[in-house]
């Protein structure tokens, strides 16, 4: 029995791929086994090819595999794009429909099995997804029964006769293949799993259910892959809570309206991805000079431009930080696993208002969209932070009758804050210079005196943040450091015990909080590291560049990969192991 294996279903978008594999890793979830998916799919609603790589443990993983255990195929054009990653015992299940051929210079063991004609016999072609589903179950010594609940759940408002028509197309797939197989089943039964409930979800799920627990009760948005499910993740959830969701025109409306609805003392956010975010640019610098409250989560896709809109890339890494014209504090999360995702989440709405700041939470499309297997969430950890915001107190009239200090002078750097309404809370808001009272100014001592007060915010931010890394590092002295920001984590922790079985010393850091730069956090572990090894998925070394501008003239090894795919753990394992 497999202790874990790879599977991958592909065909044409549009032909129930990601249901296919949504089914399938939903009943294994719930029988207890870990999970690791990752899709690949086009940027186009209907047509080209898309395939959902799902990888089963009964031990926890946080990254795609290697290589595939089961390719299930709808069409030929699925065979030839991924059977590069068969390994020599892997199989392929492909319609027989399309009358299937192992692909030229390879040697695997096929079997057409009818998916579209028992669907069709049983009804209707549509639940063809459900036959190849059905055999997948008989070659893992899976039972149809395991699917039962997820079958409920996805059609049953529909009515019992369709749920049943969906069961019966599974048993008949697993009937078919075993009848098929034989006494030749291939060897890739799963060892039962420990039958524990745990959740499963994206990343961009985990952000929406943090904003939810964070107080956040409205969001602005423009629909953008790879974030429109942390759109409709609020739209279904934020109604239960008395929250609503605007879709706006465009990622400039949607961005102010945030600091709008922030100014009036709602905890708002809006996300997009990195060509939303260039729209944004202004408006995180009219947060920065008013000092509102502003929460954006951008999740990073290939670019420039449009460039790959459904691929994997970190790209983004200098514009979170630089983008902005101006000087004004900015904080930048960068979570790296769906987990996570959601404490930062929570933490990125108590920072945007206790420094009073623009803040970005970073993920990346294997983040976003990745799906995983995540242990149960801990909500007593969550607490709310409000900073200097003045609610429920009595404000003080001024003996000058002079306006409310909103901008007043602290050696923190942060200001009272009040909303609207407030009795003696009066004051000037414009995204001009001001003074303490909001009134517009262009006095050089007063402009001094504003941008001092505003930049010493961050001050102590690295030390304050709760885990500016995530470290793993056992040796006094390392032969590799490797360096890793978002979703590059799970990959880089799968390759270091293969670097440490072939006698390399390896210390990991995983960058949490990219602005301000932990540089008290990482540099010792520079120096203990006789070769720092930097991964991430541009071209520019963007992470590397940002590592020597705050630390100084290190000698960095840059792995890069900016073909759209995301690293796997042998491909990193031989690199790094190359420049040792």
């Amino acid at each position: 029995m497999k202790d874990q294996l790879s599977w991958k279903v592909g065909g044409q978008q549009g032909e129930g791929i990601e249901s296919t594999g949504e089914i399938f890793a939903s009943a294994l979830n719930r029988l207890g086994y870990y999970l690791y998916g990752y899709r690949h799919f086009s940027s186009r609603i209907k047509g080209g090819h898309t395939n959902n790589k799902i990888r089963v443990s009964t031990n926890p993983l946080n990254s795609i595999s290697d290589d595939l255990n089961i390719l299930v195929a709808f069409d030929q054009e699925t065979i030839d794009v991924n059977i590069h990653e068969l390994r020599e015992d892997g199989i392929v299940i492909a319609d027989a429909k399309f009358n299937p051929v192992v692909t030229e210079g390879y040697d695997a063991r096929l079997f057409a099995v009818p998916f579209t004609e028992i669907a069709t016999e049983l009804g209707t072609s549509l639940m063809k997804n459900m036959v190849a589903v059905g055999a997948t179950s008989a070659i893992l010594g899976l039972t149809a029964d395991s699917y039962q609940n997820v079958v409920e759940d996805i059609f049953l408002k529909k009515g019992t006769s369709v749920v049943e028509k969906n069961m019966e197309a599974i048993r008949a797939g697993a009937e078919y293949f075993r009848n098929e197989a034989g006494d030749n089943m291939p060897d890739l039964q799963l060892a039962p799993a420990d039958g524990q409930k745990r959740m499963f979800m994206i990343g961009n799920d985990a952000i929406g259910m943090g904003a939810v627990a964070a107080g956040s009760r409205f969001m602005a948005a423009y629909p953008i892959t790879p974030a429109s499910e942390i759109m409709e993740y609020m739209i279904a959830k934020l109604p239960e809570f008395g929250g609503t969701v605007i879709q706006t025109e465009d990622e400039i409306a949607a961005c102010t309206m945030a600091i709008g609805a922030n100014y009036a003392g709602v905890r708002a956010f809006t996300a997009s991805a990195g060509p939303g975010l260039s729209l944004m640019a202004e408006a995180i610098g009219l947060s920065g000079m008013t000092e509102q409250p502003l929460v954006i989560m951008d999740t990073q896709r290939g670019g420039p431009s449009t460039g790959l809109p459904t691929k994997q890339e970190q790209s983004d890494l200098m514009a979170m930080i630089y983008s902005t014209h101006g000087d004004i504090p900015k904080i930048v999360i960068t979570p790296s696993t769906v987990e996570e995702a959601f404490y930062d989440t929570v933490e990125a709405f108590n920072l945007a208002e206790e420094f009073q700041c623009p803040v970005i939470l970073v993920t990346d499309l294997a983040l976003s969209l990745g799906k995983q297997t995540v242990e149960p969430l801990d909500f007593s950890k969550i607490e709310i932070r409000r900073g200097a915001l003045q609610l429920g107190v009595d404000i003080p009239e001024r003996e000058d009758k002079e306006y409310f200090k909103r901008y007043e002078v602290t050696e923190s750097g942060v200001s009272p804050r009040v909303i609207p309404g407030m009795k003696n809370g009066i004051h000037h808001v414009t995204g001009v210079e001001h003074d303490e009272t909001g009134k517009p100014s262009e006095s050089p001592e007063n402009r001094k005196n504003q941008m001092d007060k505003r930049l010493r915010k961050l001050a102590n931010l690295p030390k304050t943040f709760k885990n500016p890394l995530f470290v793993h590092a056992e040796h006094e002295e390392a032969d590799l450091l490797v360096i890793g920001v978002n979703s590059t984590r799970g990959t880089i922790e799968e390759a270091m015990p293969r670097l440490e079985a072939d006698g390399v010393k390896v210390n990991h850091a995983q960058v949490r909080l990219l602005h301000p730069f932990p540089t008290d956090e990482i540099k010792p572990l520079i120096e203990r590291a006789k070769k720092v090894v930097v991964v991430e998925n541009n071209a520019t070394a963007q992470l590397a560049n940002i590592i020597k501008m705050n630390i100084g003239n290190v000698k960095i090894e840059n792995v890069l990969k900016y073909d759209g795919n995301p690293f796997l753990p042998g491909e990193l394992h031989q690199t790094c192991k190359e420049l040792v």
